[in-house]
């Protein structure tokens, strides 16, 4: 069964959203308050609608009641994306994931009950950021404020070792929790500490933002 999505707001970010899971195959509903924007849409979501996201009333008509996510994609207009996103939840949206400006709006929204908080900008900056300086960066995601996960490809310095001899948990307080083998192209989930790392592996490391930079200054960038 078809999951149903339906995406406020489409600037660059709420677009990418939108055609991404329309390319997936979901029911998606794209809607905007400018009219040229949804006719850029009306080909590629399921339902595209000219709608102030704003107006209880137009959101009920629209049936948004029915939808299983709610992705509150506004651009600039702080005010409307806050409220937007009230009335969403007063609506009994099980989810409502919404695109952030800045940390202070993410406060508020979290208050209000917005059940997941992005920040487009900020998170590929991080990305970029960690990408300059290792190769060996693959991925980067924001678990909360002080906690990410990465995927980092095994370095020079981790290649033929076990997890034991890096002692990655004691040493940077990082734990590994996952591992790619290249060999094998399999997960290791919850690897042993005598698994030995090899050229090519992939490994998954879980921690607090402070601790997986010490790691990554240690152990992940090859000199």
């Amino acid at each position: 069964m078809k999951r149903e999505f339906a995406v406020i707001g489409l600037g660059r970010f709420g677009a990418s959203v939108c055609q991404e899971l329309s390319a997936e195959g979901m029911e998606v509903l794209a809607i905007d308050k400018m009219e040229s924007k949804v006719n850029d849409f009306r080909h590629i979501a399921s339902h595209a609608v000219i709608a102030d996201s704003t107006d209880e009333k137009a959101l009920k008509e629209l049936g948004i009641r029915n939808i299983d996510h709610v992705i509150v994609a506004i651009g600039d207009d702080i005010q409307a994306s806050i409220l937007t996103t009230l009335i969403l939840k007063e609506l009994g949206i099980k989810k409502v994931t919404v695109k952030a400006q800045s940390n202070h709006h993410e406060k508020v929204l979290l208050k209000i009950g917005a059940d997941h908080v992005i920040h487009p900008e900020r998170d590929m900056g991080k990305k970029i950021a960690h990408s300059l300086i290792s190769n060996n960066f693959l991925d980067h995601l924001e678990l909360s404020n002080e906690h990410s996960i990465i995927e980092i490809k095994a370095s020079k310095k981790m290649i033929g070792k076990t997890l034991v001899e890096l002692d990655i948990r004691a040493r940077y307080g990082c734990n590994v929790v996952a591992i790619r083998s290249k060999a094998t192209n399999k997960m290791n989930i919850s690897p042993l500490a005598t698994d030995k790392i090899e050229a090519g592996d992939v490994l998954i490391i879980i921690g607090a933002d402070k601790d997986i930079s010490k790691f990554e200054k240690h152990l992940v960038i090859d000199e």
